[in-house]
């Protein structure tokens, strides 16, 4: 009876020393523990989605390849396949499962190392969130501890759905969203049992287990979650059969990032860093709608490529890519990778010349053989800035251009080859020149499609927003447009005369001319406009009072410094194409404009707006002001240097731009619906050669553009303001036609300001306006 007295006290004390260090342990390792409340605002970092504006995605921006998705949004057989790898039980628990602890514990001690966890799927939440990924007995306790806790403050739900988001699945994928769309190319609502099952079986080794790179580890570890399914009755027989049979087929969902509207992207991410922080922007999983259009963006871009190309080949071959020796000739064929499969009438691939002989140029590609015809290499001269393409004889032997081993740019011309079994090219080259393209809707200052050079790979620098250069004569209509609200009206008369300006500070002399070399005396305001007359735009401006000009181009927008001189008229302050496409907007609108934008509205990854964009038009001049210009840019369209925009056969006005020596190239033009800018021009001042003007260099890359977009628009002419009285005008003298004139202009005026005189002057030239010699009739004798 002693001993059992004995005996039972040292149980009692045994049994409280124990509870006391088990209490003591879990104090002690319960200190200092992360709050596990923190999950309960789960915010991991998410990718950035940058939508059209039709909805579909332009690019992605992240560091963690993470979508967001509710369980809703998951294939049933995906969170089967994760509870049965990794926690059957887990409904059932606590957040703790003694029983994998034990086991693990066993395998721990056989070891003689930690090797095995025994963690529910809570504890993985809390490992992954709250804790350090060591190993040890220590971080153990307290992973039990607050997943313990975590289960009594979320429910099953909300942490599986935690889980499945944050969990790393290989191959830069975070989350079972994510690696749906790496590892099978749909959306983890659409996984079959057998691709589930491959995703669950990842996180044990997601790296070394990446089906990519080791298929078969990953099909081992496929077949043991399905095994595991069949086990626990989560499946029958018949589907554990079916899934273990469907083929082993991976393929990844296409990234759209980059692939459309690169340097627009580009923009939105410059621009989005600057509006919420560079953290944000790569892990706060933004929905931005953007106001970009795919068909306009791949149009635009296209025709800024296909317009610098033509530009480059009219001032001259500039040689081979590089010249390969005969001993390294087969290794460099071998590293030309070339699927004749996806090669098209004008696919673009690297050649190598075999052979040379007058008339044509052999090459071979990969294991394939083509010919150049000398006929395609016309244009490939020896650059001389100083001659127009057409002042130079065309190349007709093949063996002056190239030499056998040299490397070479072709085109495709023909998609299937011919009966010799050669593929029909074209001699082409990469274009050293670069330009930019922006478009927009006026009415709404939505930036349709923007491209900032001719390849966002080669340069990421965007032309369209990043860099500032002279205008030239495409800024001469805010000129006019000053002058209209200053005493002047299309018809007045100015001369076009030599002046010359003396700056006795600089000891230098300023002797401005017109592009062709020629005055033409009286002039209307409104042809020397039309002909982009530079001594009568001077002499407007100078009678405006430069003070009183400077002042009022803030009115449109420009926030460039403008110097006390009056060569600004003919734009010689240097201003980007976005701002200048800014100030163009007042005219295609009604004398106001609206800023031009990429962004239209930002949300968080759970749809609360963060920014809309809001803008209030901001008037700069009056609707008849905005109307009397955009009649005389028709009338650039129609008989001045903008006549290559007449192809739409719609209405449009415009203005092209060139700057000395040809060194810029600009055309700005549009419609009510659509206004759309471009420039051409190196990177470091250099002329473009002669005559690659604003007409020839700039304007063929708006058309192309606008011909691919512009039937879905319905045609669309400009509303003439009640103040705007039209009459027919004598463009000798400015004052009204006589009765029965053949020559004479229909010229809007503000209403008041029309002429009541009517000119006596009798016709000399039935049918001919004396609007004199243009640039654009000067092209025109040589095209």
């Amino acid at each position: 009876m002693k001993f059992i007295k004995i005996f039972s006290v040292l149980l009692l004390f045994l049994l409280l020393v124990s509870i006391g260090s088990l209490i003591g342990v879990y104090k002690w390792a319960a200190q200092d523990l992360p709050d596990y409340k923190d999950i309960t605002d789960y915010n991991p970092p998410l990718v950035t989605k940058v939508l059209a504006r039709d909805g579909q995605v332009l690019g992605y921006f992240y560091r963690e390849k993470r979508f967001l998705v509710s369980l809703g949004e998951m294939s049933p057989w995906l969170i089967k396949s994760f509870l049965a790898a990794e926690d059957a039980g887990f409904y059932e628990h606590e957040g703790v499962e003694l029983l994998g602890i034990v086991r693990a514990a066993l395998h721990n001690l056989r070891a003689g190392e930690i090797v095995q966890g025994g963690s529910t799927i809570t504890q993985q939440v809390v490992k992954s969130l709250l804790l350090s990924p060591e190993r040890s007995y220590t971080r153990k306790m307290k992973e039990a501890i607050l997943a313990y806790r975590l289960e009594n403050h979320l429910n099953k739900d909300e942490i599986l759905t935690i889980y499945l988001n944050q969990i790393f699945l290989g191959a830069g994928a975070y989350g079972v969203e994510a690696a749906a769309r790496d590892y099978f190319g749909k959306h983890a609502s659409d996984l079959t049992l057998a691709q589930a099952a491959l995703i669950a079986a990842l996180p044990k080794a997601p790296t070394r287990l990446n089906p990519y790179r080791n298929p078969q580890g990953a099909r081992h570890r496929q077949l043991y979650v399905l095994s595991r399914l069949r086990d626990l009755d989560w499946i029958t027989h018949e589907e554990y059969e079916a899934a273990v049979a469907e083929p082993f087929e991976l393929e990844r969902m296409t990234d759209p990032s980059w692939r459309h509207g690169p340097y627009y992207l580009e923009e939105v991410r410059r621009q989005l860093i600057t509006m919420f922080g560079e953290d944000k922007v790569y892990e706060g999983g933004l929905i931005v709608n953007s106001n970009a259009d795919i068909k306009h963006l791949d149009a635009a871009q296209s025709a800024l490529r296909q317009g610098l190309v033509e530009s480059t080949k009219r001032r001259g071959w500039q040689g081979p890519l590089e010249h390969i020796n005969p001993e390294d000739r087969d290794i460099f064929l071998l590293g030309l990778v070339i699927d004749p499969d996806r090669l098209t009438k004008g696919s673009w691939l690297k050649v190598l010349v075999t052979d040379v002989s007058q008339d044509r140029a052999g090459v071979r590609f990969g294991n394939m053989r083509g010919e150049i015809d000398v006929s395609t290499m016309s244009w490939a001269r020896t650059p001389d800035p100083s001659k127009a393409p057409e002042e130079v004889r065309a190349i007709r032997d093949a063996r002056l251009i190239l030499n056998e081993g040299d490397v070479v740019w072709a085109s495709v011309i023909e998609e299937k080859q011919s009966e010799t079994g050669l593929w029909s090219l074209a001699l082409e080259q990469e274009p050293l020149v670069e330009g930019a393209i922006l478009s927009a809707d006026p009415r709404t200052g939505e930036i349709l499609a923007l491209a900032g050079g001719y390849d966002f790979h080669r340069s990421h620098f965007n032309r369209a927003t990043q860099a500032k250069r002279q205008p030239g004569s495409a800024f001469k209509p805010f000129v006019y447009s000053v002058a209209l609200d200053n005493g002047f009206t299309p018809a007045s008369v100015v001369l076009d005369a030599p002046i010359t300006y003396d700056d006795y500070q600089t000891m230098t002399t300023w002797r401005p001319k017109n592009f062709e070399g020629v005055f033409h005396g009286p002039t209307l305001l409104r042809n020397a406009l039309v002909k982009s007359r530079n001594l009568v735009t001077i002499r407007v401006a100078q009678n405006i009072g430069i003070n009183t000009m400077v002042n009022r181009f803030s009115d449109f927008g420009m926030q460039e410094e403008f110097p006390r001189d009056l060569s600004i008229s003919l734009g010689s302050v240097a201003i980007s194409l976005k701002d200048l496409c800014q100030a163009y907007s007042v005219f295609a609108r009604d004398g106001s404009y609206i800023s031009l934008h990429l962004i239209n509205r930002v949300a968080n990854s759970w749809g609360q707006e963060l920014y809309v964009h809001q803008d209030q038009p901001v008037r700069a001049v009056s609707p008849e002001n905005a109307y009397i210009i955009t009649n005389m840019l028709q009338e650039v369209v129609r008989d001045g240097t903008g006549w290559r925009a007449r192809i739409l056969g719609r209405p449009v006005a415009g203005k092209t731009g060139t700057t000395n020596d040809q060194n810029d190239a600009w055309y700005v033009g549009y419609s009510p619906y659509l206004l759309t800018g471009v420039y051409v021009g190196f990177d470091q001042l250099t002329p473009m050669g002669k005559y690659e003007t604003g007409s020839r260099a700039a304007s063929p890359i708006w058309v192309n553009y606008r011909l691919e977009v512009e039937d879905d628009y319905p045609v669309q002419d400009f509303a003439r303001p009640p103040g705007v009285t039209m009459a027919r005008i004598d463009p000798a003298t400015g004052l009204l036609a006589p009765s029965g004139s053949s020559q004479s202009y229909f010229v809007p005026f503000l209403t008041g300001t029309e002429p009541t005189q009517r000119s006596t002057r009798v016709d000399e030239t039935a049918g001919t306006a004396p609007s004199g010699t243009s640039e654009e009739d000067l092209l025109r004798q040589i095209f």
